[in-house]
């Protein structure tokens, strides 16, 4: 690619990466939420990799680490969702944080850890799905 792709890549997928990141934080007030933060973050890497290649990137210790990220995320998830049985509500998936007032950012309790959590699971999962595919592809044109 030429250094003008490379360049606005670089511009553009920033932009992306921080929409993905408002989408997941806003996920309880607006539409959206975790997943969708979550595949529009993984779009923002995927541009990245189109842009500038395979082999900068050395993907095969990049597909471990999004497999690493995508298990701790999800080992995240069910560590909160458990944690309210253990904090003495007896359910699981209760909320055990306060309640802040209706619109504020900090206003549905445990939803946003939730969601931020999807987020980064579906990011990983979506990233590691993208690189598996590009590393079969350059083994089948060696």
């Amino acid at each position: 690619m030429s250094p003008i792709v490379k360049k606005v890549t670089q511009l553009v997928s920033g932009i992306i990466f921080l929409y993905g990141i408002y989408i997941i934080l806003h996920g309880h007030l607006t539409p959206g939420g975790g997943f969708a933060g979550g595949a529009i973050l993984a779009g923002s890497f995927i541009l990245l990799v189109l842009a500038f290649g395979s082999d900068v990137l050395r993907l095969r210790t990049k597909e471990e680490g999004s497999s690493l990220t995508e298990s701790l995320a999800i080992l995240a998830f069910v560590l909160m969702a458990t944690m309210a049985m253990l904090l003495g509500t007896k359910i699981f998936f209760s909320n055990f944080l306060p309640k802040g007032h209706i619109g504020e950012l900090i206003s549905a309790g445990v939803i946003p850890l939730y969601n931020i959590a999807v987020g980064i699971e579906v990011a990983a999962a979506l990233f590691t799905i993208f690189l598996a595919l590009v590393i079969y592809k350059e083994e089948i044109t060696k």
